[in-house]
């Protein structure tokens, strides 16, 4: 599984911020707005993923300190022991979700779909699988 550098998650998060500006200016042509506005919308469940990533490794960082800390109490490192390995089973997820967000997509996914079932070779059984399904 490829990991998302953080470098690349800040790139995300700059360009929601970016769309927001634009959007907030109010004097954007209505064309550009449109367009703008609509790549926020495609925009946003990524920015939504690539933060659950990022909150995900920074508590993975602070529990990591906590739990080789000598100063922490040992109830405490026991706690962010617990909560490493919780982290860390979530963590590859969220990653995979994040990488599956961030594949272009493809124009043809928002079109509807025409599907026609016709009987074929099976004889009888096949002409009323098709009439069922008409």
């Amino acid at each position: 599984m490829t990991i998302i550098s953080p470098e690349r998650i800040a790139q995300i998060a700059a360009r929601r911020d970016e769309l927001q500006a634009l959007m907030a200016t109010g004097d954007l042509p209505s064309d550009r707005f449109v367009a703008v506005s609509k790549e926020y919308a495609e925009l946003e469940p990524v920015v939504k993923a690539a933060c659950e990533v990022r909150r995900l490794r920074a508590e993975l960082e602070v529990l990591t300190g906590l739990a080789e800390s000598p100063d922490s109490d040992s109830d405490i490192r026991e706690m962010a022991r617990d909560e490493i390995a919780v982290i860390k089973s979530r963590l590859p997820e969220a990653e995979r979700h994040l990488a599956l967000a961030l594949l272009p997509r493809d124009a043809a996914d928002e079109r509807a779909a025409m599907l026609e079932i016709r009987a074929g070779t099976g004889g009888d059984e096949a002409a009323l699988f098709a009439a069922i399904r008409k």
